[in-house]
């Protein structure tokens, strides 16, 4: 059997006497779109946060490509491969798409000991990535405050390509876009998997999950309730065990504390 890119076992986090997550096992694998869903405050937000190393687990363990793992900062989870898009971007406005794509990463050279950006060499990876996701951005030195919503989720997504991530978790891309944009980032994400990444998405939009997902988790009240592959569930049943009105998730609640 094929070893998960991520397998998360007993994953539980306490944040004092609340306990945000409890017993969340989870495998996450190459090639697949992996939805999260739930309402606010079941637990995603925490879950992707542990996986970004943004937070440590109080309990449970993490494995990358079958090794356990630990996460002190986002610096570690990057290391192993794993990048998160969070709905804010972080890009800067002010700067053009390959800067961005490289910030803090910028490829250099050395003339009698002065260093100089390698811009061109920056420019033609950045073109080769909007290339290779059909991002319909034709010039990399375009500054990013002039591109629209679903563009600038192209160069964030570059810039998780451009650090080798294996694993990208997308938190609410497609939140407060057009519809011809959120068409635009969907086609994105299955790009990203196609060319054989994990990826996990954040939604809170139902439509935009059965285009893109393989597979749904999911979160109610701190717990991993199930998970459906999308050719064996359908919207009306995620949209119960969302909000507990699935008999399996009745049943669950009453049984456990």
């Amino acid at each position: 059997m094929t070893v998960p890119f991520l397998q998360a076992t007993g994953i539980t986090k306490r944040f004092g006497a609340l306990t945000a997550l409890r017993d969340v096992d989870l495998e996450i694998n190459c090639g697949e779109v992996l939805a999260l869903l739930g309402d606010n405050g079941a637990g995603k937000s925490t879950f992707i946060k542990i996986l970004a190393g943004a937070h440590p687990q109080s309990d449970g363990e993490l494995s990358v490509e079958g090794q356990p793992v630990t996460f002190s900062s986002p610096k570690d989870a990057a290391g192993c491969g794993i990048a998160t898009i969070f709905q804010e971007l972080a890009l800067s406005e002010n700067l053009s798409i390959s800067e961005n794509v490289f910030l803090g990463r910028e490829l250099k050279r050395s003339v009698l000991g002065v260093p100089f950006l390698r811009r061109k060499a920056m420019r033609e990876r950045v073109d080769g990535l909007l290339r290779e996701l059909d991002a319909h951005i034709s010039d990399p030195e375009a500054t990013v405050g002039s591109l629209s919503g679903g563009q600038r989720q192209a160069v964030a997504i570059c810039r998780a390509l451009n650090l080798n991530a294996k694993l990208v978790i997308m938190d609410e891309p497609t939140a407060a876009l057009a519809v011809a944009e959120t068409r635009k980032v969907l086609q994105l994400t299955r790009r990203l998997a196609e060319r054989g990444c994990a990826v996990v998405l954040i939604s809170h939009n139902i439509a935009d999950v059965f285009e893109v997902a393989d597979r749904m988790v999911v979160f109610r009240r701190g717990r991993k309730v199930t998970e459906r592959r999308k050719e064996a569930t359908t919207p009306e049943e995620i949209v119960s065990l969302i909000t507990g009105a699935h008999p399996d998730v009745r049943a669950l609640e009453q049984n456990k504390p």
